[in-house]
């Protein structure tokens, strides 16, 4: 029979083995800070991210979109709480409206997939020139346009966006640009057309051969420009629902 310090060694050592492949299974976090009216925001969605749906890396990746970008908020005291603010978009009030109804379906469908369907949509239309055309995507999805629509056109919308607005706010250290990329709490700066390597290097999982090797045999994002990006600017106009 085995003593009472052999058997303490063994559940000890079961414990550190068990917490090492849970932390080694954890999935990547990869947060991507964007305004739904800039170019290289939209090149971004389109051409970069269906990689990861693509290749099922987003098995290991917990992606969360942040649809508010270099937008601003008047009045407001950088340390109080972001109330009673009006906002001021980079590209005009169109894309404060496309901001939140982007918003409003990643609350309203939580399932990635979903949500991440439709803002492809919408932003492949607006890298097309044709963001005016965005409500097409619910036919073109099969989605019910009406929950999005009381979403937007309600105070519900704009106070997912002043969600959206507070995390863009306290972001250490803070964006300088969008689109801006965060993985696992690190800002990828300019690499952020070589994320899917990031992710691999970060993910430690058993199945990172397998996952990481078929996406590396994906050749969507081979041979795509390099994603332009959108500093903050003055003279920004003015949302008003």
């Amino acid at each position: 029979m085995a003593s009472g310090s052999t058997l303490y060694l063994s559940l000890f050592v079961y414990l550190a083995l068990f917490t090492l492949s849970s932390q080694s299974d954890e999935k990547v976090t990869l947060d991507v800070y964007y305004e739904s009216l800039c170019p290289g925001s939209s090149q971004f969605i389109v051409d970069y991210l269906p990689v990861l749906f693509d290749s099922d890396l987003i098995s290991i990746v917990d992606l969360k979109l942040s649809p508010y970008g270099n937008t601003k908020l008047y009045p407001w005291i950088p340390g109080e709480p972001i109330t009673n603010a009006t906002f001021y978009c980079q590209h005009g009030e169109y894309e404060c409206l496309l901001d939140i109804v982007q918003a409003c379906a990643i609350d309203i469908w939580p399932e990635v997939i979903k949500h991440f369907s439709f803002i492809h949509c919408i932003e492949k239309l607006v890298s097309q020139g044709k963001e005016t055309e965005w409500e097409s995507c619910f036919d073109k999805l099969d989605l019910d346009p009406e929950p999005i629509k009381q979403c937007y056109t309600s105070d519900y919308g704009e106070k997912l966006e002043l969600k959206y607005a507070a995390e863009t706010a306290a972001l250490q250290p803070r964006k300088l640009y969008v689109p801006w990329v965060v993985l696992n709490g690190e800002p990828l700066y300019e690499d952020i057309d070589n994320y899917i390597s990031r992710i691999c290097s970060a993910y430690k999982g058993s199945d990172a051969f397998e996952i990481c090797g078929r996406a590396s045999n994906l050749r969507q994002v081979k041979g795509k420009p390099k994603p332009s990006v959108c500093y903050m600017e003055r003279g920004m106009s003015t949302w008003e629902k």
